[in-house]
């Protein structure tokens, strides 16, 4: 008796960053919304309504006028909002099915195979999200990732008639889908591949999924060769497993304005350590090497320009965020030279090891218990509190030079005094 195909499921939120800021706007339910980058530079998100008249990676300050003629709403983004609105969405979906891919911070796969009735599930993942978190899903269902991420796509494009889950099991459904899409549209194709099979006269999903995969492979890589199998129904990625611990951890942001003394610098340093540390310790692991670099504005012609940077070596494997702090600040104590204006910090931590994976010298020193124990404090209380409520006392709490954020929402989810207050009449 030969074994059933597999059913993968990909539940992809709509405009992720502009439903997040909708969620606690209902008077913006209407209301295109555009979400910008750091320091409102340029646009990284849109709703729906708004993609007609402002494109990705438009720079604010040259699109501000045509915003307010369409009524378009700008937002600083909120990443704090979007990250736990993410986890809401992602633990629904996890106790509705049997196993999980998180493959960003709005989509993840699903392992549908075995269940009856999947359109059925589909549609129940997809109101019980909404109602639940206030993010509408669209639901795409097939026998391979990629076609999963096809019907995903159609399920948006034709919402209406869809009602947001389209399952494309069926070949003849399947082969409506390919045929109707362009290759462009393809997981995994992007505008130089489209080019290339554009020349091959390789112009919808169809005619990638009837191309010979081995010379796909031959032309271009094993990536387009499962694609183009993939899209003619053999499955060839899986369900990854959990991501394994990084090997390098790094907090680098862009000053809010341009720095030209060693005192703000050193606090924007500590503050990225302390978010550092966090990852490191929730990954479970222990940094040996810290490198701390500044630099200047790379892009201004009329600034002189200076960037350099330090490798620390630390006197033990460490997540004790004091240690890091103090190596970080004195790094960057080392590599500053007044007379620039600095725009940029990075901290890196590298040479990283699980706690298992090291001998401790008998005779060498190690973290203390009674440090482990505070950093486990630490982010007990930050993570029951919200994140700064304990913190290194070099960290301030409203520094100047952080990034501009100027129409940033409120931290509805993530912290006691920006809770959303109703007010009955």
């Amino acid at each position: 008796m030969s074994k059933a195909p597999p059913v993968y499921g990909l539940i992809d939120c709509n405009s992720f960053y502009a439903s997040c800021e909708r969620v606690f706007r209902p008077d913006l339910a209407k209301v295109p919304i555009v979400v910008l980058s750091n320091n409102d530079g340029c646009v990284i998100a849109r709703s729906y309504d708004a993609k007609p008249y402002v494109k990705m990676g438009e720079p604010y300050f040259q699109i501000k006028h045509k915003l307010k003629q369409h009524g378009i709403v700008p937002f600083s983004s909120n990443y704090a909002l979007y990250g736990d609105m993410s986890e809401r969405v992602m633990t629904l979906i996890e106790s509705m099915v049997p196993a999980v891919e998180v493959y960003s911070i709005d989509e993840a796969f699903v392992d549908l195979t075995g269940i009856n009735d999947v359109d059925g599930l589909g549609r129940k993942i997809r109101s019980q999200v909404l109602r639940c978190t206030g993010i509408p899903v669209g639901v795409g269902i097939a026998h391979t990732k990629t076609l999963a991420k096809l019907a995903n796509h159609t399920a948006k494009r034709l919402q209406a008639q869809t009602g947001g889950v389209v399952n494309i099991c069926d070949p003849i459904k399947r082969d409506w889908v390919l045929r109707n899409t362009d290759v462009a549209e393809v997981w995994g194709v992007g505008r130089r591949m489209k080019l290339h099979l554009d020349g091959m006269g390789i112009k919808t999903a169809m005619d990638l999924a009837k191309a010979d995969a081995w010379t796909l492979r031959k032309n271009f890589s094993v990536v387009i060769e499962k694609t183009s199998r993939e899209l003619a129904g053999t499955a060839c990625l899986e369900l990854d497993e959990p991501d394994p611990p990084k090997q390098e951890i790094c907090c680098s942001r862009m000053f809010g304005k341009r720095l030209t003394e060693l005192a703000p610098i050193r606090e924007a340093v500590a503050t990225y350590v302390m978010r550092a540390s966090e990852k490191l310790r929730a990954q479970n692991s222990l940094c040996k090497k810290i490198r701390v670099s500044i630099r200047t504005g790379m892009f201004n012609p009329n600034e002189v320009k200076y960037a350099n940077g330090v490798l620390v070596e630390l006197p033990y494997p460490t997540d004790d965020v004091r240690l890091l702090t103090k190596a970080a600040v004195d790094a960057v104590e080392r590599v500053f030279r007044p007379g620039f204006k600095y725009s940029k910090a990075e901290v890196m931590l590298v040479n990283l090891c699980q706690r298992s994976e090291f001998t401790e010298d008998l005779f060498a020193t190690t973290q203390s218990a009674e440090a482990t124990k505070l950093m486990t404090v630490l982010d007990k209380i930050n993570e029951r509190w919200g994140r700064g409520t304990l913190r290194s006392a070099g960290v301030p709490i409203s520094p100047d030079w952080s990034m501009r954020r100027e129409m940033m929402s409120q931290s509805f989810t993530t912290r006691l005094d920006q809770l959303w207050i109703v007010r009955c009449a």
